[in-house]
This record gives structure tokens, sequence and C-alpha cells, in this order.
């Protein structure tokens, strides 16, 4: 285990990860390790994760999408293909706790380092892998956000029944993989508390979002006993042998909406719970509190089949409204509800900032950016967000002061392009 710089100890302080990745899936798993107090070094080939330079808002300095992945962790650069690179990767790895990885399938193992390699090295090591697909036919496809997405069962289930499958804004596939993985390391590293050993951390960004799915598996089993009643569909064409798509339908056993509001903006929508408990005061606030006593209404039985028509006349109201009045109205009757926030409202929300959740962070050359912040709050483990790392920012204090190396032996693999 690595020694900590903190002063105060944090829930991984101790425990170093090589991270060996890039994009997303996987420095999202490793940057949620570093909040949580781990030391993380960030091991890229001397040109830098792709990500640097992608979707870049400023010339040549670190692009959003790698410093919102990597705050909290040291960069060091490493060719893993030379021989010398080899022999350092070794001496990283017999230092470290955790690896983690997602390049392509079999690639580790082609620089030679296969796990039964790594075992011998470091037998306590923890290896975590995050590859798009299981062992199958679809091992070797590539794997990216949406089509993760499209193949765990979320595109299929997303979007409005007479249009195409659609990608959530959310990034299950990638990000959503990320806390899995997480989990699994954790779990491997607890459990080497009592075994003395490491061992393998499989996740895959398809399984990751089929346990994220889980729900409309349910549904499909549910389908063998007839159409979905909690679904707004039409049931004489939406309910064949798969779930169908069923728009802003909570998916749960109390039906829900997005309703529209004024002035009837993109995002000018409260999404709306209907409970039992909730219909009586919903009557009274939409102007139609005879459908409290009507039974054709009054119970949850008897909305099933007209939902689209309940959403209707809550709308009728709602529209009339800006979303915070709406949404001050519904809460005042304790009715489930939550306006549809864009991300500009986000960024600006007050409350997330004041939870840690959106950060402003300094960065070294690109001044303050805004980042995600951690959703994991731990009392004896605070987080405080720093920057992500410049690229090899930390090769001499890695190399140098950690593995030994002279001075005149870095300025070398500096020329031959090592590190």
């Amino acid at each position: 285990m690595s020694e900590s710089n903190n002063s105060t100890a944090k829930a991984l302080t101790g425990i170093r990860v090589l991270d060996m990745t890039h994009v997303q899936s996987g420095p999202s798993a490793t940057q949620l390790l570093a909040w949580l107090g781990a030391d993380v070094v960030k091991l890229e080939a001397p040109t830098g994760d792709i990500t640097r330079k992608q979707l870049r808002d400023l010339p040549d300095v670190d692009s959003l999408y790698f410093t919102m992945l990597n705050c909290n962790k040291r960069s060091i650069t490493l060719n893993t293909k030379s021989p010398r690179g080899k022999g350092l990767l070794t001496e990283l790895i017999r230092r470290s706790d955790v690896l983690v990885e997602n390049f392509g399938p079999g690639a580790v193992d082609r620089m030679g380092f296969t796990w039964e390699r790594i075992q011998e090295i470091n037998p306590r090591i923890v290896y975590a892998s995050i590859k798009g697909f299981g062992e199958g036919p679809y091992t070797d496809f590539k794997a990216y956000e949406v089509v993760a997405q499209a193949m765990g069962g979320s595109m299929s289930t997303t979007g409005f029944e007479d249009g195409p499958p659609l990608a959530t804004g959310a990034q299950i596939g990638d990000s959503g993989t990320g806390v899995h993985t997480v989990a699994g390391i954790l779990a491997a590293l607890y459990q080497r508390e009592r075994t003395g050993r490491g061992q393998r951390v499989n996740v895959a960004m398809q399984h990751a979002v089929l346990n994220l799915c889980r729900v409309k598996l349910r549904d499909q089993q549910r389908l063998a006993h007839g159409p979905l009643a909690e679904y707004p569909n039409a049931a004489a064409t939406a309910f064949t042998d798969e779930v169908p798509r069923s728009g802003n339908a909570s998916g749960g056993g109390q039906p829900g909406w997005a309703v529209k509001c004024a002035p009837g903006g993109p995002n000018d929508y409260v999404y709306v719970i209907v409970q039992p408990v909730g219909w009586e005061p919903l009557t009274r606030l939409i102007g139609r509190p005879e459908l409290a006593e009507d039974p054709d209404w009054n119970t949850p039985e008897a909305r099933l089949p007209k939902l689209g028509k309940m959403f209707q006349l809550i709308e009728e109201w709602s529209a009339t409204l800006p979303k915070w009045e709406v949404l001050e109205a519904l809460n005042a009757h304790n009715i489930p509800c939550g306006p549809i926030l864009s991300t500009k409202e986000i960024v600006e929300d007050a409350s997330l900032a004041d939870n840690g959740m959106v950060v402003q962070v300094e960065h070294p050359q690109r001044g303050t950016f805004t980042t995600v912040g951690s959703p994991v709050k731990l009392s004896d483990s605070p987080v405080e967000i720093t920057s992500s790392p410049l690229l090899g920012e930390h090769n001499a204090e890695v190399y140098a002061g950690e593995l030994g190396l002279a001075d005149e032996e870095i300025q070398l693999l500096k020329t031959d392009g090592v590190i």
C-alpha cells in the first residue's frame, strides 16, 4: 500500500490504484476511487488519454471531457510496448493494490501481462477489467456508450411507441459501468482482508446497462399474463411479445407523467406521480373535485385504463402556471413531483452547489471549470475535488521519488520515448 499525503485519512487512504483506463467508463471508476481517498496513478501513453484533445473548448488545453473524469489523480506517461516500459510497468504493478483497465479484449495480455503473470508479480493485486461484452458472440464488438444502451435493453424501451428507439442522456453505459466496477473493486479489497489474495473483477458495459434495466425484464415476464395496465400504450397495438416504448410512464406501481407548464418552453414540465392518497387533493387543484367521488375515477383500478386522459386533465391545469408554481402547489399536498431541470438550471442550482454536487475546480491551464462532485457522502471521509493532472505531471514524483530512478535515467527515458 502507498503512503498517504493527506493529513486526514480517507476511506481508501493507503490504497494505490494503477489506472490504465481511458475515455469514460474506466476513468469514471478510478475518479470515484480517488474521491474516496485512493492514490490513483493514471498511466498514459506519452501522447496522453485521447480525451485530452477531444471536444476541446479551448485550444491546446485539456478538454472538459478529460478534466471532468480525471480529478484527484496523478498522471505518469509510459510506453508499455518498449522493453524498458514493460520493466517499469512490472514495478508499478508490484507496488499497486488495484489495476484498472478498459482496453479492447486481450490488449493487456498482448503486452505480456496476462492475469497469471500479474498474479506472479503481485498476488495481492485486484485486477479490474471493463469490456463492452461478456464471453460469447459479442466479445470482440467495439463498445461505445450508446452501443451498450442499444444492447442492454435501454434503447428498445426508451421513447414513445410511435417513434424510434432513443438513447438516454444519462451515461449508463460508461459511467454506469464505472460505478459497478467500483463496487466489484471494493468487494475484492474487502475479501483480500480475509484471504490475503487479490482477484479478477470483470464488468461488461452491456451487463451493467442490463442491470439498470431490470424492471423492463420484470415487465417482459409479466407480458405472459396479458397487457401491462400501468403502461399508457394502446393495448391492442402495443403489447405483443415484448415490452413497448412507453414515453414518460413511470414504469412502477404508481403512474407518472411529465405535464406541460407555462410558458411552454422545452423544459417547462413537471413530472407528477399519482398515488391513491394524492388523487383527492389533485382533483381540487385541477378544478375537478367531483372526480374524487366519481366511481369512474376514484380508484387506481378505475384510472388505469385512462391514464392518458388523467394526465391530460392535470396538464390542462399545469399548463397555465410556471413549473415552480406547479411544484409548490403539488408539494403543499405531498404529491410526488419534480421539475424538469435543464442543464443550465442544474449548473446554477444553489442547493446542488451547497451539497458539493456542482463544484468549481481550479485548473492550472484553463482556469476555473465546473464539474460534478461526488454523489457518495461519507461522514468520516469528506471529498475535496482537486484538478485533473497535466500529462505526465507526476513522472518525477513517481519514477524518481517512488521507484528510485536517477535524474539521468529519467532524462534518458524521455529521450528514448519511454515516458
